[in-house]
C-alpha cells in the first residue's frame, strides 16, 4: 500500500469561486484522490481557506464585519460547497489557525537562525486620511506598464504585470478614495530566496516527470533578468499571524504581520495538525505525512494548482522548507494547470460574469459540472466553457451513454424477469469480447490516472461506459427473448452486473451517480482486478430496484436560458 498526500491549492476566503477556480486545482486533486483510496492507498487529501492579506480585511470592510467573523463566516460557506461538489478532503482547515501561527512562527524562526532572514528598509505608501500604512490591494491607481486605471498595489489585473505600491501613477486609498498620501520609510522581513537559487534549480532538475508548464514557470522565475529575488514576507496589517521569532518577540516587527504568501503553504502541514487535533490523534500522526524523520520519507506528495501558484510552490514554498534546515517533506509532483475561460471571454465577479459554484448546485446536480469540468480540464492549454458544448457534453454522455444503459437494462429486466438478476445460460464470445476490451480500457484508464492525465482518464472512462452501450445494442435481449428466453437471460445477467463495475469505475468522476448505481442494484463492489471476476458480482436471484432517471437531458430552451443568466452585465 502506497501512501499518498494530496495537497489542493487554498481558496482564498473572500468570496464563492468560480468554475475555473474550481477545475484549477480542487476538482481534479478530488479525482486522484478518490482513484487512490479506491485501488487500496493510503491517502491524506488535505486543502484550506486562505485566510489573510488585504483581501481578507477589504471584504470584510465592505459587509461590515469583524475580519475574524468574515472569514469563519466564509470558511463554512465554501466548506460546505466543496461537500456539495463532493470534494472528498480529509479536512478543509483554516490559515488562521492556532497551528498555523505556530508553525509559521516556527519557520520564521529557523530561517532566521540559518542566515535566510533579512531586515530591509523600503519606502511604503501611507495614507494620513487612513492613518497607515497601505500595502499590496489597499491602494490603486493607473498602472505604470499599460495605462489601466484599477491598477492595485500588488498586480495590474489588465496586464497581469506584478507592482509594488510606489510603482502606480495617481495612486488612491482603495480604503477611503484618499489621495492625500505620502512615501514613508518601514521595516520589513525578506526571504533571501537568492540565496537558495541554485539549490532549488538542481532540485527542479532533478524532478523529470513534472509538467512543461510547471517546470517552464519555475524556470522562468528562476533564470529571468536578474534571477530569482528576495521576497518580502511581513506586511503593515493588522490581521495576519503575528511576526515572531518562534515563541518569542521580534525586535522592530511589533505590530506587523507576516505576508499570506508566507503563511499559505505552510498552511498544508497545519491544517494536517488540525486534522490530527480534530480526531483525537496525537502529533505523530501528522508527523508521519510532514517529516521524514517519523516516517514521510515514504509519502508520495503531490500538489494541484493553477499556474498563477507555480512559482510560490516551486520556488518559495520550497525555500522555506529547504532554508528551515529540518527534515520536512518536499513535493513530489506538482500538476499545474492552465485557465478556464468562460463563453467567449473570462469569468468576473465584479461583473457577474460565468458561473459560481452555489449557482451551479442550484442550477444541477453536482456530477452534471464535475464531468463537464474534468472532461475538459485545461492541462496542455486554456479551455473554454461554453453552454453549448455543456449541454452536448452531458446529453451524449451522461443521459445517452451511462444513464441510459442503466435504464434500458434495468427497466427491460424489470418488465420481463422481474426485479432480480435472472439466471440464464453460459457467457459466450460477445461477452468474452467484452470482458476483454474493457480489461484493456482499465489498464489504459489506471495508466492515465496515476499519471493524473485527467482528460485522458475520462476519455477512457466513457468508452468503458461505450462498450455496455454497444455490447446491449448488438446483443438485443429484447429480440432474443421472443425465441430463446434463457438466452436472454444471460445477456440481461451480464449487463446489469456492468452496471456495478461502472459504479466503481466512475466513482473518482461523478461520486452521486456511482452511489446511486450501487444503491440500485443493492451491493457494494471493489475496484476490480479481474474483469471476469467482477462480472460476477450479483448472482442469479439478487434482487435490485430500477433507479429514477440518472441524467436529465438538458434541452436547448434551459441551455439558452442559463446562457442569459449568467452572461453578465456590458458583455
Amino acid at each position: 500500500m502506497t501512501r499518498i498526500l494530496i495537497t489542493s491549492a487554498l481558496p482564498y476566503i473572500n468570496g464563492i469561486k468560480h468554475l475555473g477556480n474550481l477545475v484549477g486545482s480542487q476538482l481534479p486533486s478530488d479525482v486522484y484522490a478518490r482513484f487512490n483510496r479506491a485501488i487500496g492507498n493510503e491517502v491524506m487529501f488535505i486543502c484550506a481557506t486562505d485566510e489573510h492579506g488585504t483581501p481578507a480585511e477589504l471584504a470584510a470592510a465592505k459587509t461590515g464585519q469583524d475580519v475574524a467573523e468574515y472569514c469563519a463566516e466564509m470558511h463554512d460557506v465554501q466548506a460546505n460547497l466543496a461537500k456539495g461538489f463532493g470534494l472528498s478532503f480529509d479536512y478543509f482547515g483554516r490559515s488562521s489557525s492556532a497551528q498555523n501561527h505556530a508553525l509559521t512562527q516556527h519557520f520564521a524562526g529557523k530561517l532566521a537562525e540559518n542566515g535566510l532572514i533579512e531586515e530591509v528598509s523600503e519606502k511604503q505608501v501611507y495614507s494620513n486620511a487612513d492613518g497607515r500604512y497601505l500595502p499590496d490591494r489597499y491602494i490603486e491607481g493607473e498602472c505604470p506598464n499599460c495605462g489601466y486605471d484599477g491598477a492595485r498595489g500588488d498586480q495590474c489585473e489588465n496586464c497581469t504585470k506584478q507592482l509594488n505600491p510606489t510603482d502606480l501613477i495617481n495612486p488612491r486609498s482603495a480604503i477611503s478614495g484618499s489621495t492625500d498620501l505620502e512615501v514613508r520609510e518601514t521595516k520589513h522581513l525578506y526571504l533571501k530566496q537568492s540565496a537558495m537559487s541554485g539549490k532549488l534549480d538542481t532540485w527542479i532538475d532533478s524532478k523529470k516527470g513534472w509538467p512543461i508548464l510547471t517546470t517552464s514557470i519555475a524556470k522562468k522565475w528562476l533564470h529571468d533578468g536578474d534571477g530569482l529575488r528576495d521576497r518580502g514576507i511581513t506586511r503593515d496589517l493588522d490581521w495576519g499571524i503575528p511576526v515572531k521569532r518562534g515563541d518569542c518577540d521580534w525586535e522592530g516587527m511589533e505590530g506587523k504581520v507576516f505576508y499570506v504568501w508566507f503563511d499559505a503553504p505552510i498552511e498544508y502541514i497545519a491544517a494536517t495538525a488540525e486534522w490530527a487535533e480534530a480526531n483525537g490523534k496525537d502529533a505523530s500522526e501528522w508527523e508521519r505525512w510532514w517529516r521524514t524523520d517519523k516516517g514521510a520519507d515514504d509519502v508520495k506528495y503531490v500538489q494541484f494548482m493553477g499556474k498563477d501558484n507555480v512559482p510560490f510552490h516551486t520556488l518559495s514554498f520550497p525555500c522555506t522548507i529547504m532554508g528551515s534546515g529540518e527534515p520536512w517533506k518536499l513535493v513530489d509532483y506538482i500538476k499545474s494547470f492552465n485557465y478556464l475561460n468562460y463563453d467567449g471571454g473570462q469569468f468576473s465577479t465584479s461583473k457577474g460574469r460565468g458561473v459560481f459554484m452555489d449557482q451551479a448546485l442550484n442550477i444541477l446536480p453536482s456530477d452534471y459540472w464535475r464531468w463537464w469540468l474534468l472532461t475538459h480540464v485545461p492541462e496542455s492549454s486554456d479551455s473554454e466553457f461554453t453552454w453549448e458544448n455543456f449541454q452536448a457534453t452531458v446529453n451524449k454522455d451522461l443521459a445517452d451513454v451511462l444513464g441510459n444503459f442503466v435504464s434500458r437494462i434495468t427497466k427491460f429486466c424489470r418488465a420481463k424477469f422481474g426485479e432480480e438478476v435472472p439466471a440464464g445460460g453460459a457467457y459466450g464470445p460477445a461477452e468474452e469480447a467484452v470482458i476483454a476490451e474493457i480489461t484493456t480500457r482499465l489498464k489504459a484508464y489506471e495508466t492515465h490516472m496515476e499519471a493524473m492525465e485527467i482528460r485522458k482518464s475520462a476519455a477512457d472512462l466513457r468508452a468503458i461506459w461505450v462498450a455496455g452501450n454497444e455490447y446491449l445494442q448488438a446483443a438485443e435481449p429484447w429480440a432474443k427473448f421472443k425465441t430463446d428466453p434463457d438466452a436472454a437471460a444471460a445477456i440481461v445477467r451480464f449487463a446489469l452486473n456492468l452496471i456495478p463495475l461502472y459504479a466503481v469505475l466512475s466513482e473518482p468522476f461523478i461520486p452521486d451517480a456511482a452511489a446511486t448505481m450501487l444503491k440500485a442494484m443493492n451491493t457494494k463492489a471493489a475496484w476490480p482486478t479481474d474483469i471476469s471476476a467482477a462480472l460476477e458480482t450479483l448472482p442469479a436471484g439478487h434482487a435490485f430496484t430500477v433507479p429514477e432517471v440518472m441524467f436529465a437531458k438538458i434541452s436547448d430552451d434551459a441551455r439558452d436560458e442559463m446562457q442569459a443568466q449568467f452572461a453578465g452585465q456590458n458583455s
